[in-house]
């Protein structure tokens, strides 16, 4: 019962604050990454953006409300045609303007699981999540690498084992040594783990711990959320993730309930770094539920 009502209050909050959000106010803004690789920054998952002679690729693309504004900002970086969507996992902040950019023409482009979970109705910690049309379904899935000869650059996109979800893709564009991480990274801010379709804190740090020997110092990385980063960072987000799931695991394994946990305070450490939007307690409870016996 106890944890039916946590659910249920982390479901309300999530529906209240998304009829609230004035997507009228959302500004896109666009920073530079490299000659041919941008980062857009809206309200939901950070998009990347290849532009050149083969035409503009985007990786994720936000909410539906948002696609306008979108296209609008990728306009003002080149005009060449969009032609390429690549969705780095199914959350509806990353692959909510699908339906749009499908319409529009463009290839989209994702895991096999994405699509599975894309197809039907689906259940989160955060709330239910309705099947997409099929204009909005990736038409192309791939089982452990696909790659891109696209700008002058060699895009590999590869999956990693279930992290923040069972169909988490990081895309790596080899000659401009940028990554795009989708939610399997998010700079300074506590991460939403979707343990109900296959996330878990071990999946997400061995995903960080098989990136981190493949980057160097000059490498940037697109973050799922959060501010355009590098390999520090990265390490930083590790080493919090790793902490924190020990500390839960620990304490689960005492067979301490969830509001026990929480009194124990595993994020105390780390909240005045990474406590915003998501507090410590909010993300203490994606953490205990996927060591929790409870784990759907």
């Amino acid at each position: 019962m106890k944890r039916s009502l946590a659910i249920a209050f982390v479901v309300f909050g999530f529906i209240a604050a998304a009829l609230a959000q004035n997507f009228d106010a959302v500004q896109i803004r666009a920073t530079q990454v490299t000659s041919n690789v941008w980062m857009l920054e809206g309200e939901g998952g950070n998009i990347g953006v290849s532009v050149g002679e083969d035409g503009i690729l985007l990786i994720d693309d936000q909410f539906a409300p948002l696609t306008e504004k979108i296209v609008a900002a990728v306009r003002k970086i080149s005009d060449k045609p969009i032609r390429y969507l690549f969705n780095t996992h199914w959350h509806g902040d990353h692959t909510g303007g699908n339906a749009n950019l499908g319409k529009a023409g463009l290839l989209i482009v994702a895991h096999d699981n994405v699509r599975t979970r894309l197809l039907t109705d689906q259940a989160t910690l955060l709330g239910k999540v309705p099947a997409s049309p099929k204009i909005a379904l990736p038409v192309i899935t791939f089982d452990n690498t696909v790659t891109y000869h696209i700008n002058g650059d060699t895009m590999t996109a590869y999956h990693v084992a279930p992290a923040h979800t069972d169909g988490d893709s990081i895309v790596r564009f080899r000659n401009a040594n940028v990554v795009h991480t989708g939610d399997v990274f998010a700079a300074y801010r506590y991460p939403y783990i979707d343990t109900i379709n296959g996330g878990s804190v071990q999946g997400i740090v061995k995903a960080m711990d098989d990136l981190i020997p493949t980057m160097d110092d000059n490498t940037k990385v697109i973050p799922g959320h959060g501010r355009l980063s590098g390999k520090k960072d990265v390490i930083a987000y590790r080493n919090m993730i790793a902490t924190v799931g020990e500390r839960v695991e620990a304490l689960v394994k005492q067979g301490k309930t969830l509001e026990e946990v929480r009194a124990a305070k595993p994020t105390k450490d780390f909240d005045e770094l990474w406590g915003k939007p998501r507090s410590g307690d909010q993300f203490v409870e994606f953490v205990y539920y996927g060591y929790s016996p409870y784990k759907k």
